[in-house]
């Protein structure tokens, strides 16, 4: 089979031809697979690729003067001094819950490589007693949503290329984790290829594929409107859409309080920080300048910025952005409609390759450049930002490195789920043994209040148990 002349064309003008130097080495299926892969580039993103990677910029100018910038003002979970009360908070939350009007969107393309494992992230078991994995938490949350406020939250998970399949046979398996598969829908988001940091060309990491990667979490935005997602929202009466990651189990994107502070702003862009207390922890910061807010990357953070501290001994920029969000759904939509809402951005990696002669070769350095989006980045197009700090050991417990890392391994996850877990039964009024793992049935338990109702207040526990399940 010869490659079809169109694809040929196509390599030609993109001054891609290398890419069908081993062509003759696949046979039928995988020439046809591989046509396909090439066929679904998009070459006008390869462009702004080339653009971006020469230094030409971003397609949007997202330069932030951090001279001048500040951490926003910050409204705090809980804080009765806030200029909106926590109680009106939560009041207006719960109403929009019980009305149907919150969706959400589960983040859970990475694949859980980095943690010795294969599969998604998803998959993982990180539950202290009942060995849960991250799904069965997250998608239980949204149960337990459901069991107090009586509605549904429509859910979309977006996927990858590499987790794509096995999400949708673990929903299948598990029953959609007690979620109702009408109101779930799955879409991936793209792959976005490596280019060669020298050449500017299109790497391959075998005679029939190219050397991909997934387009970041700001993928979310185009796959899901692509997918229909969007309108899919809209059609159950869905007025605002929160975000979260999959690899965080303590996420609270559904918390009354935070989507009351997100609608009594009437924010278009509301997003969770946890204060930071050394320059060092590897998060972005949420700033504020010439009243346009946005992220900055830890890594974008130079290094004496990072450690200023104020005053009063706090850093200066403090808000650690933690990849909890909420969107009104019609700021969304006009961010969909704009080809510059998420630009691209890059990084040097080392990238396994084929050479001339088809050898694979695995760098030691840097050898090409990947790129990925971020949905933070939709905040300067924000007209209203809400910011909201939370405690990072009631919503931020994220899992990221392989057992036995200094921190965000299992180990840290459960015992920080554990220690959630003994301050909600302990406000109920139930008394653990010293050192009994316990663990709340995220499906079941949201709060205290929620405890309450099982009417164990006054009980000592002193084993192991699944509290709620």
């Amino acid at each position: 089979m010869t490659p079809p002349p169109a694809l040929v064309a196509a390599l030609e003008r993109a001054g891609q031809q290398h890419l069908l130097a081993f062509w003759e080495r696949l046979d039928e299926t995988a020439q046809q697979t591989f046509a396909a892969q090439l066929e679904a580039v998009d070459w006008h993103v390869l462009q702004e690729m080339h653009r971006l990677a020469a230094g030409g910029g971003h397609s949007r100018d997202l330069s932030v003067d951090l001279s001048t910038a500040v951490t926003p003002a910050c409204l705090r979970l809980g804080d009765p001094t806030n200029r909106i009360s926590p109680a009106d908070a939560r009041h207006r939350g719960a109403e929009a819950l019980k009305a149907g009007a919150v969706g959400a969107i589960l983040v859970a393309g990475g694949q859980a490589t980095r943690l010795g494992c294969s599969g998604p992230k998803g998959v993982s078991r990180v539950g202290p007693v009942s060995q849960a994995t991250l799904f069965e938490i997250l998608l239980g949350k949204l149960v337990a949503v459901r069991r107090r406020y009586g509605r549904d939250v429509p859910l979309a998970i977006m996927t990858s290329s590499a987790t794509d399949a096995e999400t949708r046979e673990f929903l299948a398996q598990h029953a959609y984790c007690g979620l109702d598969p009408e109101r779930v829908i799955v879409f991936r988001q793209h792959d976005l290829p490596a280019i060669d940091a020298t050449t500017g060309r299109l790497l391959l990491d075998g005679p029939g594929h190219l050397a991909i990667a997934p387009d970041g979490h700001g993928g979310m935005l185009v796959a899901l409107a692509e997918a229909g997602g969007l309108e899919w929202f809209g059609n159950q009466g869905v007025e605002h859409i929160v975000s979260f990651q999959v690899d965080n189990p303590l996420a609270m994107p559904l918390a009354a309080e935070f989507l009351g502070y997100h609608l009594l702003t009437n924010a278009d862009f509301s997003t969770q920080v946890v204060r930071k207390q050394a320059p060092e922890e590897r998060v972005g910061v949420v700033v504020a300048c010439e009243g346009r807010h946005s992220v900055v990357e830890y890594s974008d953070l130079p290094t004496a910025l990072a450690a200023e501290r104020l005053p009063d001994g706090q850093l200066r920029f403090h808000a650690g952005s933690i990849a909890v969000h909420a969107f009104a759904k019609r700021f969304l939509d006009r961010a969909a409609g704009r080809h510059d809402s998420l630009p691209l951005h890059l990084a040097f990696k080392a990238v396994p390759f084929l050479d001339s002669e088809g050898t694979r070769i695995v760098p030691a350095s840097p050898n090409a450049i990947k790129f990925e989006r971020f949905i933070f980045d939709l905040m300067p197009l924000a007209e209203r930002v809400c910011v909201v700090e939370i405690e990072a050991s009631e919503g931020f417990a994220p899992l990221k490195n392989p057992p036995g890392s200094a921190s965000d391994a299992v180990e840290h996850v459960r015992a920080a789920l554990v220690a959630h877990a003994r301050r909600v039964l302990a406000k109920a009024g139930v008394t653990l043994a010293d050192g009994v793992h316990v663990e709340l049935a995220a499906n079941r338990i949201i709060d205290e209040t929620d405890v309450a109702d099982l009417s164990i207040a006054g009980t000592v526990i002193e084993r192991p148990i699944v509290v709620g399940g």
